[in-house]
């Protein structure tokens, strides 16, 4: 059986919070274009014994406010994770630090029957 480890609960709201941000920027970026910057799309080579050719449209890039948005995504998991790294709870770990985060990443799953 894991180690359980006693989190304050501000610092599992934070993790809740970046697992809810990184949740939020991934389906995010992808209703995004696949190239921030304007490019041209390309046509791969055949694949042998297949008649698929990997390929990509052109890309328009992102528009001010999609890169606004990017921008704030990653500001806001940057403040998140930086959070729960310098939490003081974990000064108060002399031994398992390394497992405790690990558990931490996953505090806020239902136990297991």
């Amino acid at each position: 059986m894991p180690k359980t480890f006693p989190f304050p609960q501000d610092l599992l709201d934070t993790q809740v919070a970046l697992h809810e941000i990184r949740a939020a920027y991934e389906k995010y970026a992808r209703s995004l274009p696949w190239s921030a910057e304007p490019m041209p799309g390309w046509e791969g080579d055949k694949h042998l014994h297949s008649t698929y050719r990997s390929h990509k449209e052109d890309s328009p890039g992102y528009t001010e406010e999609q890169a606004a948005e990017v921008r704030r995504f990653q500001d806001e998991l940057r403040r998140l994770s930086a959070e729960v790294m310098t939490h003081p709870y974990w000064s108060t770990l002399s031994e398992d630090v390394v497992a405790a985060r690990m558990a931490l990443k996953h505090a806020h799953e239902p136990a297991e029957a």
